[in-house]
């Protein structure tokens, strides 16, 4: 017994050595930068344009007669009065009736160009809702030193943010070496099936593949990676995908009165029970595993060890992560139940009751594996089980270790020092999914900046973005088009 001991000391002792050697290996793998001096902007001029797109309710509804066209034509012929040297210099393509594609040629056509994206459209305000607002959504008003309204941060920041770029380096005699385009949906919010899909069908017919494509997607916070006290940008490298399942159920029916052992809304019911209780196996993965490696060395040390073993701690991580759906979600294909529908009458036992899950798809998870996972897990011949529509596959993971991804990275540390860059899962659909087929390199970043309390104006009410944040947010486009594609 003595020589086990002796043994099972010894062996912790060299594990605890182990674990401290990895943690002081772990170091930042952070881009490192100099002061950069940074572009000009008319910050009251940028915020009046932005405010007056935000005065276009480019509400953008799933079928597409119920979308107010004028005020997607509205929108373009203001930016067309906004912006006129973009209009003059660089190539306008309207695309699917509402989108927008802009060509701005390179003075060396041969080489790679790249792709800035954002979307025109907004979601709806939520109704009964708009008096909650400090200010009229879709007035456009520049008040307290911010910009209020739809779109203010989803997603009119970064179309206007990337013509108030251009437009400013126009002015300045800049071309680019390589060609640059300019993607605007008008139905990303729709989930793209028209105005992104268009675009990136129309650019992969004429051969177009971009050294990098930028999206929306994470922007740069606060308080809201834990252990990290200073801003953090979220650089998506991949998106879950989804797919929507429907169940029903179907029995003989008859009088409440005389109920048989089990209904079509117990058995439905517990078929989504089960479901719930029993989700896909969560993993450290892909890009979520990407963002403990650049992220972890910049925690306290406690969470730092952790990062720095996760060949040991990993079970650790996973439990702490699955306690929050925020966190849980990018570690798992999460189960929703969105939908049920049973019965027209309270004495009368419905003939057929219907679910409906949605399923956000870990990369490494496929619409397949999901669709094999509810079969196994309801077990029940007498549930009918059916994928609602396509669903949307994950997407690949782009590279992190790229001269675009660093680049990027650079830029943003640049025009914000002291930011760290994370690579980030998205855990919801943009349109730079539908360009895929085009490149690689496929990024999500929204250069904005936001609290952690902002986080739930997304979609929600007093969206807002401060008028300094979107000058400094035309100030990285400028940038990022200048490092990325140098004069001739």
């Amino acid at each position: 017994m003595k020589r086990f001991l002796t043994l099972a000391g010894t062996l912790f002792i060299l594990l605890i050595g182990v674990l401290i050697f990895r943690t002081a290996r772990f170091t930042s793998k952070q881009t490192q930068v100099s002061a950069v001096d940074l572009a000009p902007i008319d910050s009251d001029l940028a915020s009046r344009h932005l405010a007056d797109a935000i005065g276009f309710a480019t509400v953008s509804n799933d079928e597409e007669a119920d979308r107010d066209a004028s005020q997607f034509q509205g929108l373009r012929d203001y930016l067309q009065v906004a912006f006129p040297l973009v209009h003059s210099a660089l190539q306008r393509e309207i695309v699917a009736q509402h989108s927008l594609l802009f060509t701005w040629t390179g003075s060396e056509p041969g080489r790679p160009p790249i792709l800035l994206m954002g979307h025109m459209d907004v979601v709806p305000v939520e109704p009964g809702t708009e008096r909650d607002w400090t200010y009229p959504p879709f007035d456009g008003r520049i008040a307290d030193g911010f910009i209020w309204g739809r779109g203010a941060i989803d997603d009119k920041v970064t179309v206007l943010g990337l013509l108030e770029a251009v437009e400013s380096l126009l002015q300045q005699g800049f071309r680019p070496k390589r060609t640059i385009y300019l993607a605007f949906g008008h139905d990303e919010e729709a989930r793209g099936t028209e105005g992104a899909t268009a675009i990136a069908a129309l650019l992969g017919s004429r051969g177009v593949h971009p050294e990098y494509i930028l999206d929306e997607g994470g922007a740069i916070t606060t308080g809201v990676v834990p252990g990290i006290s200073t801003p953090v940008a979220l650089v998506k490298i991949a998106e879950k995908g989804y797919v929507t399942i429907e169940m029903t159920v179907e029995s003989q029916g008859g009088h409440s009165s005389m109920p048989p052992r089990e209904t079509a809304i117990g058995i439905l019911a517990e078929a989504i029970t089960v479901l719930e209780s029993h989700p896909m196996p969560a993993s450290i993965r892909g890009a979520t595993r990407v963002f403990f490696e650049l992220v972890g060395p910049e925690m306290p040390v406690i969470q730092r060890t952790v990062m720095a073993n996760l060949w040991l701690l990993e079970p650790l991580l996973k439990h702490q992560l699955a306690r929050s759906p925020t966190s849980d979600a990018v570690i798992r294909t999460t189960t929703a139940p969105t939908m049920f529908e049973a019965g027209s009458k309270e004495n009368v036992l419905p003939l057929k009751a219907r679910a409906v899950v949605n399923f956000r798809i870990l990369p490494g998870d496929t619409i397949a594996s999901v669709m094999d996972h509810v079969r196994k897990t309801v077990r029940d011949d007498r549930v009918r089980i059916a994928a609602v529509g396509a669903g949307s596959e994950p997407s690949p993971i782009a590279p992190v270790d790229s001269p675009d991804f660093q680049t990027l990275a650079r830029t943003i540390r640049e025009v914000y020092p002291g930011t760290i860059v994370a690579p980030d899962l998205a855990v919801g659909a943009t349109d730079s999914r539908h360009y895929m087929s085009l490149t690689d390199d496929v990024y999500g970043f929204a250069p904005c900046t936001l609290a952690s309390e902002d986080l739930r104006r997304f979609h929600g009410t007093d969206e807002r973005i401060s008028v300094q944040a979107f000058a400094r947010a035309v100030q990285f486009y400028v940038h990022l088009i200048r490092s990325t594609s140098v004069p001739g």
